[in-house]
């Protein structure tokens, strides 16, 4: 999915300013995890279908933004957002984020079923920021590497500073806060014809048209599955989006050749040369990465001392 050139008036080029950091580091998992196209396709599918679940958010993104009108345009901006907070200069992403709030101070309104809600309230911030996190890492551990849960909670503790700059309360910090947060919400869940319309978005292959139109439902799919049996029964989303075995294998496939073919130009590729590091350095090894961190901070003491 290609991303905006600008953002909330930001010139989304994460190269500049040279050296300033990001919220998350080089090596930390969410740089791994956001780095793989198939996992935030799939990942962010499943998270705006747990956001839809809910009728207050689902009310609140069909009436007050353009996603009924140009719904790829406003995944792409969706993704820009979360990129920038993951590899952005950290001054971009409070500036960008900063933009998204004040866009949700705007929005308030009435369910279709005369429930008040606000894009200000705490519960669904929450649940919103939980829903990323959890569809991207869930995303990653079903289709490309298996996450350890000690990882999983590393993943979800980096998120926290952006989650509380967009006003969340209660970010996710270990996989039960996802639960836990589920359980609270999940009597509220109802299944709704925008729900489909999406998924059918999805599979249209309307994000990108040069991938083959199957891929494109089988990565539909992939997004269903990965989602809480509960939530699914709720949603009605029944055998027609069944991932199959040849298509689980596919995605698979997908997601673990994404996971070692570095994209020159994208934002993880321009983050490292802002930090002066190799624009590869996102898709090499854990270990290469060590080593490469370990020279820059020796040649950074070096140059400091001259």
């Amino acid at each position: 999915m290609d991303l905006p050139k600008t953002y909330l008036g930001w010139k989304t080029d994460f190269t500049v300013p040279a050296g300033e950091p990001a919220y998350a580091a080089p090596d930390s998992m969410s740089w791994k995890v956001f780095k793989n196209p198939i996992a935030l396709a799939v990942g962010g599918v499943a998270a705006v279908l747990l956001e839809f679940a809910d009728a207050r958010i689902r009310s609140g993104v069909w009436d007050h933004s353009a996603f009924k009108t140009d719904p790829i345009g406003r995944s792409q901006r969706t993704g820009m957002a979360a990129m920038v907070g993951v590899y952005g200069p950290a001054s971009a992403a409070r500036r960008v984020i900063q933009g998204v709030t004040n866009m949700h101070a705007k929005v308030s309104g009435e369910t279709p079923g005369g429930e008040r809600y606000t894009a200000m309230d705490v519960e669904l911030l929450d649940w919103v920021g939980a829903t990323a996190s959890y569809g991207f890492l869930t995303a990653y551990d079903r289709f490309v590497k298996k996450v350890s849960y000690e990882d999983k909670c590393r993943f979800y503790e980096e998120a926290v500073p952006v989650a509380k700059l967009y006003g969340v309360e209660a970010p996710l910090r270990r996989p039960e806060d996802f639960d836990a947060m589920l359980e609270a919400l999940l009597p509220r869940f109802e299944p709704h014809p925008i729900n489909t319309e999406f998924l059918d978005i999805i599979k249209s292959g309307q994000a990108a048209r040069a991938v083959p139109r199957a891929l494109h439902r089988t990565l539909a799919n992939a997004s269903v599955s990965i989602l809480p049996e509960a939530v699914r029964e709720r949603l009605e989303l029944g055998p027609d989006y069944d991932l199959s075995y040849a298509g689980r294998k596919a995605v698979k496939l997908a997601g673990r050749l994404a996971e070692r073919t570095p994209i020159k130009g994208s934002p993880p590729a321009d983050a490292a040369i802002r930090l002066g590091l190799p624009w590869t350095f996102p898709w090499k090894s854990d270990a290469a990465k060590r080593r490469i961190l370990s020279e820059k901070a020796h040649r950074d003491v070096q140059t400091a001392a001259e």
